[in-house]
């Protein structure tokens, strides 16, 4: 079995695939590459400390990873919703929730 370099791209101290150079993950350029369909010229309006190459390389990455990466992602989503279950309510949408409740 052979191992495939990525170009830009390296794994941090928890074997996260990063952007060489930078604290960019590659999930979250794939992110905003899914949730808002953003090509690599889009990407790079919202990171523009990023390469083109970068970039393509970041999605290279994911294509290649698709099926590791998008449980990955559903398990970052997860974490998000637990959290948010845990946290509950915070006081202004308790207080904007009560306000058309009669005392």
């Amino acid at each position: 079995m052979s191992t495939v370099a990525y170009a830009h791209i390296e794994l941090d101290r928890d074997n996260v695939p990063i952007l060489a150079g930078t604290q960019v993950k590659v999930v979250e350029v794939v992110l905003d590459h899914l949730a808002h369909a953003s090509d690599a010229l889009e990407i790079h309006r919202q990171y523009p400390s990023l390469s083109l190459g970068q970039i393509h390389s970041a999605l290279a990455y994911y294509y290649d990873h698709q099926a590791e990466m998008d449980q990955d992602i559903e398990r970052r989503l997860g974490n998000v919703e637990r959290i948010k279950a845990e946290l509950g309510k915070g006081p202004i949408s308790r207080s904007l929730n009560t306000k058309g409740e009669p005392s």
